[in-house]
């Protein structure tokens, strides 16, 4: 039997450490990935935004970065855990603290096939966005306002990362 903690462990840990390709070798192949903002299929669509997200917050924002990551239970081919992260958001420069809550179900490999994380999105908003995210923080509008900019970033970092590979 595969020890699923372990994977959930070693998923924090490499976060924690902003290690995505470490991140990204704990999905299946087809994994999907869901949370307030994203909704991803496909390792590669996953680790490239953890790629980003990483990425963004060791050019941007180490020094404010802090993960912790509690209440890791697994059985049978489902696992959940409850993380928070501390981070400078990179699109306004504000601190953000988001409690997050994770339910992850693996495939016969013992790796993250489903990955489904929920937040507040509105105390998200309201630190990441500051008087926007606390007028229309609770607002469909700034919601999908929210996913349709982290989706063109994350397509822009792709494309970007498969220009850099083709070289």
């Amino acid at each position: 039997m595969q020890d699923h903690r372990a994977t959930i462990e070693n998923f924090y840990a490499a976060f924690a450490r902003l290690d995505a390709d470490r991140m990204a070798l704990c999905y299946a192949e087809d994994a999907e990935f869901q949370d307030e903002v994203f909704h991803l299929r496909g390792r590669e669509e996953v680790g490239g935004m953890w790629r980003m997200l990483c990425e963004a917050t060791r050019d941007k924002g180490r020094d404010d970065w802090k993960l912790t990551w509690s209440d890791v239970t697994a059985n049978g081919d489902a696992g959940q855990a409850r993380w928070d992260a501390h981070y400078r958001f990179s699109a306004t420069g504000r601190l953000v603290h988001n409690r997050i809550s994770a339910r992850f179900v693996f495939d016969h490999k013992g790796l993250i096939a489903r990955h489904h994380d929920r937040f507040d999105f509105w105390a998200w908003s309201r630190q990441a966005l500051g008087t926007p995210g606390l007028l229309l923080g609770w607002t469909p509008m700034l919601r999908n306002k929210v996913r349709a900019q982290a989706d063109a970033n994350l397509r822009r970092f792709l494309a970007r990362g498969q220009t850099a590979a083709a070289r």
